[in-house]
């Protein structure tokens, strides 16, 4: 285990963020000792205050890899029969997912209480490493928002003639710069993150849940029925479930308290239940013109190149005459699974491709118009 987590760290995410808070950390305690040395009580609570925080950024960081969200046993099924009916199998793994439990593409193993994949710690957010992530999150933001005080303090400082310290060279001035552009973006767009991260943890649920609950919603639209989070007791409970001092999970990530009215599969029997919606929606689409694959291809018009899918899900490689089932329809794009010829499960090719590539197969007697209709209804 401690193998896998020592290569998990040996990856562009990881030693990029290593790097960044490096470069960060260095330059900030430069400044500091040259422009505010700890000398009294404000001096020293700045400067040891960005201490603790960045080596508690470091510490928690690390311990997000090394800790993991925790993975479901392979073949995992639950203990009472009768409850296979209202769980989702797993083909990859062989075995049940656990309510909460999704599978991961890139760990390739299905995640208790999966958040997201996180490609700065090469690793999947769940059960085991929220409250460790969480942490993480909040002391990169507060200590980048110290070091972006303290750096442009020090930058103005030699500006201005006030000035105490020896004039830099161009290079630590260069250094000091990009250390600023650093740490302003760590704010802001870490900062985005860690907002995201703890709007779910009032509500108790993760960002795939987040999507399944958006879309039960969306199901229920126009009607008397309300569909509940399950995990969703109340705000301080739900707090008390990531945030602690000791940041460590409690539970198995399997069985987890649940709202009176509802059961531990609640969430999971209104997943099945999207599914079947999903694939009664799919179209079959054969290729006509090959896609590369490429995230922004250039050779299928401007269109598509300037209107990819904004989110992080692979693109795909199709050749022509290759069958495609697509559920997802956007601009310019589609989101499909390749039909796999020789139908194992763990070779599954999922993917966007630009909507220029296919045409559809007519089956069942239904028309285009049938099924631009459907299209439309679905997209709106």
């Amino acid at each position: 285990m401690s193998m896998i987590s020592f290569r998990k760290i040996f990856h562009w995410g990881p030693l990029a963020a290593l790097a960044f808070m490096k470069v960060v950390t260095i330059t900030t305690v430069h400044c500091i000792r040259q422009w505010w040395p700890p000398e009294d009580l404000l001096s020293y609570l700045n400067f040891y205050g960005f201490i603790y925080l960045s080596g508690s950024s470091l510490y928690y960081f690390i311990t997000a890899i090394y800790e993991g969200p925790g993975f479901l046993p392979l073949k995992w099924h639950p203990k009472n029969k009768e409850d296979y009916q209202y769980l989702q199998f797993c083909k990859i793994c062989e075995g049940y997912k656990a309510p909460r439990s999704h599978h991961c593409r890139k760990c390739n193993r299905c995640v208790l209480k999966m958040d997201h994949h996180c490609p700065w710690i090469n690793n999947c957010v769940g059960h085991y490493n929220h409250g460790y992530f969480t942490a993480f999150l909040t002391c990169a933001v507060c200590g980048c928002c110290l070091s972006t005080f303290n750096l442009i303090a020090w930058l103005l400082s030699l500006i201005s003639s006030q000035r105490n310290f020896p004039l830099p060279s161009s290079y630590v001035l260069i250094i000091i710069i990009f250390a600023i552009g650093l740490a302003i973006g760590v704010v802001f767009a870490v900062g985005l993150l860690l907002y995201h991260q703890l709007a779910g943890i009032l509500r108790n649920a993760t960002g795939i849940e987040d999507w399944i609950l958006e879309k039960a919603k969306h199901r229920r639209h126009g009607t008397d029925d309300v569909f509940i989070n399950p995990y969703s007791i109340n705000k301080l409970f739900n707090i008390k479930q990531v945030l602690k001092w000791h940041c460590a999970a409690d539970g198995d990530g399997i069985t987890w308290p649940i709202n009176d009215g509802c059961h531990q599969y609640t969430l999971t029997i209104e997943q099945i239940l999207q599914k079947e919606e999903k694939r009664r929606r799919s179209r079959k689409y054969t290729v006509i013109s090959p896609s590369s694959g490429s995230w922004l291809p250039v050779t299928h018009g401007w269109r598509v190149f300037c209107h990819p899918p904004l989110t992080t899900e692979p693109r795909i490689k199709l050749d022509i005459d290759d069958l495609v089932i697509v559920t997802r329809w956007r601009r310019h794009w589609m989101f499909g699974e390749k039909q796999n010829i020789n139908d194992n499960p763990k070779t599954r090719i999922r993917g966007w491709f630009p909507t220029s590539c296919v045409i559809e197969v007519i089956e069942n007697g239904m028309d285009s118009s049938e099924n631009s209709k459907d299209e439309n209804s679905f997209n709106n």
